[in-house]
């Protein structure tokens, strides 16, 4: 039996404007895929999500992987992730969550997907390391792969130079958005956010197009557009409501009751529980400056920060050409 519950949550991470300097931190990829806990207990294996969703079902190719090793006890922390082409890609990763078996199956031998590893809390022997600083748990993970023969199974990069992080940093949207700094005498911590995660940002004006409710029917999100070359109106990314409920249901009252996006739209039925979300359309009048920290194509990939409103902006200003470009130091 392994020492470490199936119930344990991964080490979480914390925001930070500036990537910390000095000596004891140790810099990794933020891998841009799904992050996951690997757990291998004689010829069983368990893949799970942070949320403790199965991943065993979505990813067979990884399931064999590790049972294929020559261990009968591991426990790994790391990240589901898709490499096309020599780089990530997340919405590939996103179409591995499909319904269908057969479809699953055919995409595993099409599109297969990797781990890549980036901490150990059980070793071959079945010790239980979350006690053990990280430098420990580092060297024991790198020695572990030395028995690893198989390409699915990878070892994510570190360093402790904060200028070889920063270089990585040029990189970001090629397969990784960000950059995790760890302290190298750290326990591993379940749960805590003890790690940090430094991104890179930027600010878009994007219409304001309509919202989500919650299960209280309060807003939950606002659901951002920005029009193409056509005129049409997309669907690319969501905020937060920046004001309170009942000042945000008063800012929308005139707008209430529009079309919407006439575009690319929201909704449809979410990927893990096949529940369907409808949004509640707008007039696109209202333009919103916000701030992002993942455009993969034509979308943003996490919730953006709402900065401020734009009254000075007209709707039919915000497009898409905003989502090329540089981006800029978290602010």
């Amino acid at each position: 039996m392994l020492p470490v519950s199936k119930k344990t949550v991964p080490m979480e991470s914390r925001a930070e404007d500036e990537l910390p300097s000095g000596t004891g931190w140790q810099y990794e990829p933020k891998w841009d895929g799904f992050r996951c806990l690997a757990f291998k207990d004689g010829d069983k294996v368990d893949l799970l999500s942070r949320n403790q969703r199965p991943f065993n079902r979505y990813f067979p190719e990884l399931v064999e992987a590790f049972e294929a090793l020559p261990f009968k006890q591991l426990v790994l922390d790391g990240e589901i992730a898709l490499f096309l082409d020599g780089e990530v890609s997340f919405e590939a990763l996103q179409l591995r969550l499909h319904p269908a078996a057969s479809r699953i199956q055919r995409l595993s031998i099409e599109t297969p997907a990797n781990f890549v590893a980036f901490d150990l809390l059980v070793d071959p022997k079945g010790k239980d390391l979350r006690g053990e600083p990280l430098e420990a748990r580092r060297a024991a993970l790198e020695a572990l792969f030395t028995r690893v023969k198989t390409g699915r199974l990878q070892l994510s990069p570190c360093t402790t130079s904060r200028a070889t992080a920063k270089r990585w940093l040029k990189q970001v949207g090629h397969g990784f958005d960000g950059i995790v700094a760890k302290r190298r005498d750290d326990l591993y911590h379940p749960g805590a956010r003890a790690m940090v995660k430094y991104k890179l940002w930027k600010t878009i004006d994007a219409v304001v197009a309509a919202f989500y409710e919650d299960k209280a029917g309060r807003i939950e999100y606002l659901l951002l557009g920005l029009y193409d070359a056509d005129g049409l109106l997309h669907h690319v990314g969501r905020t937060r409501p920046p004001l309170e409920e009942a000042a945000m249901r008063k800012k929308l009252a005139s707008v209430m009751g529009g079309e919407g996006f006439t575009g690319r739209s929201p909704g449809g039925k979410s990927r893990w529980s096949g529940k369907e979300r409808k949004p509640v359309m707008l007039k696109p009048k209202l333009v919103a400056e916000v701030s992002a920290d993942h455009i993969t194509g034509d979308h943003m990939r996490h919730g953006s920060r709402f900065l401020r409103w734009r009254i000075d902006k007209k709707p039919r200003a915000c497009t898409m050409d905003q989502l090329k470009g540089p981006r800029r130091a978290a602010a």
